[in-house]
């Protein structure tokens, strides 16, 4: 796996199956490319990109990259969600690319383990809904946890009562997170295990 930090948002690219996690803002395509040529990523490496959640700061680039080739990954339960950011874009009128759910790999959470499989990586993606409905987060089988926007579990007592919140880190943890990976701070590492 690779970090990618070129702008506000963490990109991660898991190597094993050409897949990108996340993107920054629309905008940033230069610095994108400047971080794929530090990281020694040629664009044709990419296979698919996916968004945790389809923020602006999460999905910017997306559509740049499918107009050259990268297929988005879509979880259905973010296709309803594609199109959030175009409005934001429209009013700051930064130049952007539509999504469109109908060119992308549409596929379940309960999908996901087998086509991750077929395309070299070992893991799976959960609906982790807390922070918006369409927000996913990829497990991997080695305890590698990208989990987007998802509230670290220290702010738990800061939510009480938050049980969409608690669920999603009891269900991160019960798939043996080790490492989570977050969007806007830095991993969190855990030991054999965290009460929840």
């Amino acid at each position: 796996m690779k970090k990618l930090k070129y702008g506000n948002t963490n990109t991660f690219f898991i190597e094993s199956g050409g897949l990108l996690f996340d993107t920054d803002y629309a905008g940033t395509l230069p610095a994108f490319y400047r971080a794929l040529k530090q990281n020694g990523i040629r664009t044709a490496d990419i296979r698919y990109v996916m968004a945790s959640h389809f923020h602006p700061d999460h999905m910017g680039l997306i559509g740049e990259l499918t107009a050259q080739g990268v297929r988005l990954l879509l979880m259905d339960v973010q296709k309803d969600h594609i199109r959030f950011s175009d409005r934001i874009f429209e009013r700051e009128r930064i130049p952007f690319k539509s999504l469109d759910a109908d060119a992308a790999k549409v596929i379940s959470c309960e999908e996901s383990r087998a086509f991750l499989a077929g395309i070299g990586i070992r893991g799976e993606i959960i609906s982790t809904p807390s922070h918006s409905e369409d927000s996913v987060t990829l497990m991997l089988d080695d305890g590698s946890c990208f989990a987007g926007d998802l509230e670290p579990i220290e702010y738990l007592e800061a939510y009480d009562g938050n049980e969409v919140l608690q669920r999603d880190w009891e269900r991160i943890l019960s798939k043996g997170a080790v490492t989570v990976y977050f969007a806007h701070r830095p991993e969190k590492r855990f030991g054999q295990s965290y009460p929840v």
